[in-house]
């Protein structure tokens, strides 16, 4: 008894498993055919370059500084040396400072692409959630991402239809 039991369970718990239907998207391929997020990146790419001008024309001045120094350090008494150095230590935690405000982990490039993309792709995954509700899919992957797909039939290819459910045309 405890065999047929078995065997029941197993064909069910298979069964189940195999009427499960798989589809994926490409997030890559979305993102670049919605308009709202090209100019969200154009608009963090200058942003970006903004932020690096202004690191570089810090870096500049320290590198002058520290070359100005080196260049007059044998006439400068050591009490002078003293402030010349604090000087250029105080400008070197200015630098790295002004570089962690910008590019850090909670810096400002970090918070202005969350205000700009996070948005964009908070509409994908509620496109992506209705599609699989709608579909009746188990799981969708998504293979713009770090996994990977030796294949893929295109057929279960979703992409179109969550641009579609978001509004656009490919």
């Amino acid at each position: 008894m405890k065999k047929i039991a078995f065997i029941v369970a197993f064909l069910l718990v298979a069964g189940a498993t195999w009427a499960q239907k798989y589809a994926f998207v490409d997030t890559d391929y979305i993102l670049e055919n919605i308009p709202a997020y090209t100019a969200a990146q154009q608009q963090l790419d200058q942003i970006s370059n903004q932020y690096q001008k202004e690191l570089e024309t810090m870096h500049a001045e320290l590198e002058k500084m520290y070359s100005d120094y080196q260049t007059e350090a044998v006439l400068l008494s050591d009490d002078m040396k003293r402030k010349r150095e604090d000087v250029i230590i105080s400008k070197e935690k200015e630098y790295k400072s002004a570089q962690r405000q910008y590019f850090g982990p909670e810096g400002e490039l970090y918070k202005k692409r969350e205000g700009f993309v996070k948005p964009i792709q908070d509409d994908i995954f509620n496109a992506v959630q209705e599609i699989a509700n709608e579909g009746s899919y188990a799981v969708i992957f998504d293979k713009s991402g770090g996994m990977s797909m030796l294949y893929t039939n295109p057929k279960f290819d979703l992409s179109d239809q969550v641009l579609q459910k978001l509004g656009y045309k490919n």
